[in-house]
C-alpha cells in the first residue's frame, strides 16, 4: 500500500503555531462551548463545532487579509484555529451530563468544583490521547475513517484554493440571535404553543419554536429527529394519558408522590412524577445497551492503547514534523500532577481510591471514545454510556465498600464527572489530529493549542452553567412549614437572594442544604434540596434551582425557563438508587423494557429513550428540523456528493442558528439576573393577549424553517468543480 501523502508535505515548514489563530480559536472555542452548554442542558445534546469554526476561520482571516494587506492564514493555521475551537463543544457536553446531578441530590453546584473537573477532565482527555495517535490515527489510517474529521480536512483544503464562504454561518448565527431576542427577551410571541387535545384525556402537543432546536434536528438529519419525537409522542400520548385514565379515581397518592392525587395534577406534575423515571430507565439502558454493542470495540482499543503507550515510552529517535507529539515523559508528568490535584483538592471530597479510577477508567473510555469516533463519527459517540458504566461500577464500589454517605455521592459522581469530560474531549482530540494528519500539520502543535483551548473553555464553561442556573433559581416562600430548624445557629454559611426581588430584601440568610432529610423530627416534612433560614431558625425561602427545578413560575406568577438536563437527572437517580437504594425501580424498570423492545426491532434506544424523557415540547421542533433537511436532500438529490453533505449551507446555517439562539438565551439569562433589565426588554404589555394566541409563534418559526430550507437549496447548489477532493483511502 503506497504511502499517505498529506496536503502539506513533511518538508514544508509553513506558518501554524502563531498567536492570532491561537487567540481566534480560543475565542470562537469559548462562544461554542457556551452555546453548546445551553443545548444541552435542554436536550442533552450537542453538535460538533470543528467545521462551522474552520469555516469562520477560512473567511475572517480572508476578509482580514483583504482590508489590512497583510498575508492570508495558511491552511496548518486555519486548523490550528479549529483544533483550539473544538474543545469548548466537547467539555460542554461532559459538564452538563454530570455537573447538574448536584443540584437535584440536594448540594450546591459550587463555580469552583464544576471549573475544576472541566478543566482537570478536558486537561486529561489530550494528555491520554496523545501515546494513542500513531495507533490510531497513522497505522489505523485506512480503516479509522474519522467522518467529520475527514469532512473539516476537506472543508480546509477547498479553502485554501479558495472555495468556503461564512456569510451561511454568520447568516445563521443573526437570524437565530434576533429570533430569540424578539420571542424571549421581548416576549412578541410564545415560545411554547402548546394545544390540549380535548378528545384525548391527558394528551396535548407542544413545541418549543427556538432556533436552536431547528438547528439541531437539520444536523442529526430525519432518522434521528424521528425517533427522537416518536419518543416525545409515547411519553406525551400514551404514557401521560394511561396514567391519568387509570389513576384518576385513585383516592390516595400512588407512589413515588407523596402528596397529591393523580386527579389533582397537572400535564406537568405526572410527567415529573412518573414518565421521569420511566425515560430515565430508558436512558440508562440505551446507555449500556450501546456501550454492551461496542464490546470488542473496548477490548481492542484497550489492548491497542497498551501496546501504544508502551511503544511510545521507548521511542526515542528523531521523528519527522508531522510525526512529532508532546515528549512522552512531560505526559506521563502532566497525567501524574492531575491525578494528585484530583486527590488533594478539598472541592471534590476525592479519596486515592476515586482517583486512581478516574486514572482506570479515563485511559479505558479515552481510548474507546477515540476508537468509536473513528469508526462513526463524533455524533454517535456514546459517550452517555460510558458514563453511566463509570458512575454505577464506581457506586457499586463506593457500596460494598459501605461508604454511602452525603459526601461519598459527591466524589461517586466527580469522578465519572471528570472521566466523561475526559472520554468526550479524548474523542474530540482524536478527530483534530486525523484533520491534521490529512492536511499535513504538527501533531505536538495541536496538542498544546488543544491543551489551551481546553483549560480556557473550561473556565468560561462553569461560569456560564452558573449563570443559567442562576437566572432562573426561584426563591419561593409559600407552603414552608412554620417550623424552627434545629441547630441552625451552626449553619455558617449565608446566601441572599437572588434575580428578581433581590433589591427589595438583601438579607444574607442562613442556608440549610438537605440532601436526604431525617426520617422524623421537623425537618422530615421538608423535601431534599436548599432552604435559606434566617437568624431566629425559620425558614424563609425554598431555593428552586434553574437546571431540573420544579417551580416554573416565581411567587409573584412571572414565568421561569427552566433547563431539564435529561443526562444530569439520570445520573442522579443512579447514585440514588445505588447508595441510598430510594429509588422507583418499578417506573425505571419500565423504562428499562421499551429500551429493550426498541433494540429487538432494530430502532435505535438512546435517542428515542431521550425523546422518552423530555417533554414533547423539545423534541418537535426537533423533528420539524429533521423533516426540513429530508426536504432538502430531496431537493438536492444527485447534486451534492456525499462528502460534501457535512460541510453543505444548510448545515453550516443550521451550526449558526444553533450558536445565535444560545449566545441569545446566555445574554438574556444574565439580564433577568439584572433586577428590572429583564423587564425594559418586556414588549408584551403593548400587544396583550399575544402571548396566549398559538398562531404568531406558528408563524414564526414557520419562517425560520423556510429561511433554513431556501438556504439548504438555493446556496447548495454546485458551482463548477474547480478544486479536488480528498477521498479516505487515498
Amino acid at each position: 500500500m503506497a504511502e499517505f501523502k498529506p496536503y502539506v508535505a513533511d518538508t514544508e515548514r509553513i506558518a501554524e503555531f502563531t498567536p492570532i489563530p491561537i487567540v481566534m480559536g480560543v475565542i470562537l472555542g469559548i462562544v461554542f462551548g457556551a452555546s453548546s452548554l445551553y443545548l444541552a442542558l435542554k436536550v442533552g445534546m450537542t453538535v460538533s463545532a470543528s467545521i462551522p469554526v474552520a469555516v469562520l476561520s477560512i473567511t475572517l482571516f480572508k476578509g482580514f487579509s483583504k482590508l489590512s494587506g497583510v498575508r492570508s492564514a495558511t491552511i496548518l493555521e486555519n486548523n490550528m484555529v479549529q483544533t483550539t475551537g473544538s474543545a469548548g463543544e466537547s467539555i460542554a457536553f461532559g459538564v452538563a451530563v454530570t455537573m447538574p446531578a448536584l443540584l437535584i441530590l440536594g448540594y450546591d453546584m459550587e463555580l469552583g468544583r464544576i471549573m475544576l473537573v472541566a478543566v482537570l477532565g478536558g486537561l486529561l482527555g489530550v494528555l491520554m490521547m496523545i501515546p494513542l495517535r500513531h495507533a490510531l490515527i497513522v497505522k489505523e489510517h485506512h480503516k479509522l475513517i474519522y467522518p467529520e474529521g475527514t469532512a473539516c480536512a476537506e472543508v480546509l483544503m477547498v479553502g485554501e484554493k479558495g472555495g468556503t464562504s461564512a456569510k451561511t454561518v454568520f447568516g445563521g448565527f443573526f437570524l437565530g440571535l434576533f429570533y430569540k431576542i424578539a420571542n424571549v427577551g421581548m416576549k412578541l410571541w410564545t415560545d411554547v404553543p402548546e394545544k390540549a387535545l380535548g378528545f384525548f384525556k391527558g394528551a396535548a402537543v407542544s413545541a418549543e419554536v427556538s432556533p436552536e432546536l431547528l438547528g439541531v434536528g437539520y444536523i442529526i438529519g430525519p432518522r434521528i429527529a424521528c425517533i427522537m419525537v416518536a419518543g416525545g409522542i409515547l411519553s406525551s400520548w400514551v404514557l401521560i394519558p394511561m396514567i391519568k385514565l387509570f389513576g384518576d379515581g385513585l383516592l390516595v397518592p400512588l407512589f413515588p408522590s407523596k402528596k397529591l392525587l393523580i386527579s389533582q395534577m397537572s400535564l406537568h406534575d405526572i410527567w415529573r412524577n412518573y414518565v421521569l423515571y420511566i425515560g430515565a430507565g430508558a436512558v440508562a439502558a440505551g446507555g449500556i445497551i450501546s456501550l454492551c454493542q461496542s464490546l470488542p470495540t473496548i477490548v481492542r482499543s484497550a489492548l491497542a492503547g497498551l501496546g501504544s503507550l508502551k511503544a511510545a515510552g521507548v521511542q526515542t529517535k528523531a521523528v519527522r514534523r508531522t510525526e512529532s507529539d508532546i515528549p512522552m515523559p512531560w505526559v506521563l508528568l502532566g497525567c501524574a500532577g492531575l491525578v494528585v490535584a484530583i486527590w488533594m483538592s478539598p472541592s471534590l471530597q476525592m479519596n486515592i481510591l476515586g482517583a486512581l479510577l478516574i486514572v482506570l477508567f479515563g485511559f479505558l473510555f479515552v481510548t474507546v471514545s477515540s476508537r468509536l469516533t473513528g469508526e462513526i463519527g463524533s455524533s454517535s459517540n456514546p459517550i452517555s454510556g460510558m458514563t453511566v458504566a463509570t458512575l454505577l461500577l464506581t457506586s457499586l464500589i463506593f457500596l460494598l465498600l459501605g461508604w454511602v454517605g452525603p459526601g461519598h455521592r459527591v466524589a461517586a459522581l466527580s469522578v465519572a464527572a471528570i472521566v466523561c469530560v475526559a472520554a468526550s474531549n479524548g474523542g474530540t482530540t482524536s478527530q483534530d489530529l486525523k484533520t491534521g494528519y490529512l492536511v499535513g500539520a504538527t501533531p505536538r502543535a495541536q496538542q498544546i493549542g488543544l491543551l489551551i483551548g481546553a483549560f480556557t473553555s473550561a473556565l468560561v464553561i462553569g461560569y456560564t452553567l452558573e449563570i443559567l442556573n442562576n437566572a432562573s433559581t426561584v426563591y419561593s416562600a409559600k407552603n414552608l412549614p412554620s417550623i424552627t430548624v434545629p441547630g441552625f445557629e451552626s449553619l455558617t454559611k449565608r446566601e441572599a437572594i437572588r434575580g428578581p426581588g433581590s433589591d427589595a430584601d438583601r438579607t444574607e440568610y442562613r442556608v440549610l442544604q438537605l440532601p436526604e432529610p431525617p426520617a422524623d423530627g421537623p425537618l422530615s416534612a421538608l423535601a431534599p434540596g436548599k432552604y435559606l433560614v434566617d437568624d431566629k431558625g425559620s425558614l424563609r425561602y425554598f431555593v428552586d434551582p434553574g437546571i431540573n427545578g420544579s417551580l416554573k413560575t416565581r411567587d409573584s406568577g412571572e414565568p421561569v425557563q427552566k433547563y431539564e438536563a435529561p443526562k444530569a437527572r439520570l445520573m442522579s437517580l443512579i447514585i440514588d438508587g445505588i447508595l441510598t437504594r430510594k429509588l422507583p425501580w418499578g417506573l425505571v424498570l419500565l423504562g428499562v423494557a421499551i429500551a429493550v423492545v426498541l433494540e429487538l426491532c432494530r430502532v435505535a434506544s438512546l435517542p428515542f429513550a431521550v425523546g422518552v424523557y423530555l417533554p414533547l415540547s423539545a423534541s418537535t421542533p426537533i423533528f420539524f428540523g429533521g423533516v426540513v433537511r429530508w426536504l432538502v436532500d430531496k431537493a438536492m438529490a444527485g447534486r451534492l456528493k456525499e462528502s460534501e453533505m457535512e460541510s453543505s449551507p444548510g448545515v453550516l446555517f443550521s451550526s449558526g442558528l444553533i450558536a445565535g439562539g444560545a449566545i441569545a438565551g446566555i445574554g438574556l439569562a444574565i439580564l433577568s439576573i439584572q433586577e428590572g433589565w429583564g423587564a425594559a426588554l418586556d414588549m408584551s404589555s403593548r400587544f396583550p393577549g399575544i402571548l396566549e394566541k398559538n398562531m404568531p409563534a406558528v408563524l414564526a418559526f414557520a419562517g425560520m424553517a423556510a429561511a433554513l430550507f431556501l438556504v439548504g437549496t438555493v446556496l447548495s447548489i454546485p458551482k463548477k468543480e474547480t478544486q479536488a477532493h480528498f477521498k479516505p483511502g487515498a
